[in-house]
């Protein structure tokens, strides 16, 4: 089983990925980040075998999730995939053209550098803080901490600049682009899932199935329902553990 909040013993010689995120958990999703729910799809997808070990420590980069390889550290979702690419020989893209290889690039920034900032600035500035879905509730002082912290970073970014109903229709529109683009293929690409599909997975599951008190959850269930099935296809199809990793009962180690 995953670690928690231990110091984890890492074996260097073993060829498993040992997956560490942090203690994050979620009432209805395994992680409330987007990207160690997007890495551990991939890690599922791929069929590499790993173990995931939820502490609060961050990566180099002071960012989650982070991945340990034979005593190598790796930071960075991306940069986590594209070394385990390299080193397992998987290639979840080589179905793709090579237009469609350029639009998986574009629906992945916009996934990553523009609708996650949507969901941070709703989850922590407008949400109820019970509405948020975390397995346990979060102090008052410490919750009013992060929130200084998170705005800082979106202001920086540029999203915490606006408005909450212009940062609801900036959102709307990437789901928007994304259900189209989708339409009544199975995975974003048709047939085949790709690379791209988890990180879209990471990110709708937050709206689908976590924020389910917010608008835009609102808004893909009344205009966007391709979107909630997409969902339910993905988790059917790479979780289907789900319910037991949510409650803590499930093996981290996948085959």
């Amino acid at each position: 089983m995953g670690l928690r909040g231990s110091k984890p013993t890492f074996d260097d010689s073993s060829n498993v990925v040992y997956f560490i995120q942090i203690p994050l958990r979620g009432l209805r999703v395994p992680n409330l980040s987007p990207f160690p729910l997007k890495l551990e799809t991939y890690l599922r997808m791929a069929k590499i075998p790993h173990e995931s070990i939820m502490i609060s420590t961050l990566s180099s980069k002071g960012k989650t999730p982070w991945i340990r390889h034979r005593g190598k550290d790796v930071a960075d979702s991306q940069f986590c995939i594209e070394y385990l690419n390299k080193q397992f020989g998987v290639n979840l893209n080589e179905h793709l053209t090579k237009e469609q290889q350029a639009v998986s690039r574009a629906i992945l920034k916009m996934v990553e550098e523009n609708l996650y900032w949507v969901l941070v600035c709703y989850r922590w500035f407008f949400m109820n803080p019970k509405d948020m879905g975390l397995s346990q509730n979060i102090p008052s002082l410490i919750f009013a901490f992060i929130r200084r912290r998170v705005r800082k970073y979106a202001n920086g970014q540029g999203m915490g600049r606006h408005s909450q109903e212009e940062i609801f229709h900036i959102g709307k529109l990437d789901l928007q682009a994304l259900s189209n683009y989708l339409g009544e293929k199975k995975f974003l690409f048709g047939d085949q899932p790709s690379e791209t599909d988890c990180s879209a997975f990471g990110m709708l599951a937050q709206f689908v199935f976590s924020n389910i008190e917010s608008p835009h959850c609102a808004l893909i269930k009344k205009e966007f329902p391709n979107l909630e099935r997409y969902c339910h296809t993905m988790r059917n199809t790479f979780w289907p553990d789900w319910d037991q990793v949510l409650k803590g009962d499930a093996s981290s180690t996948k085959l």
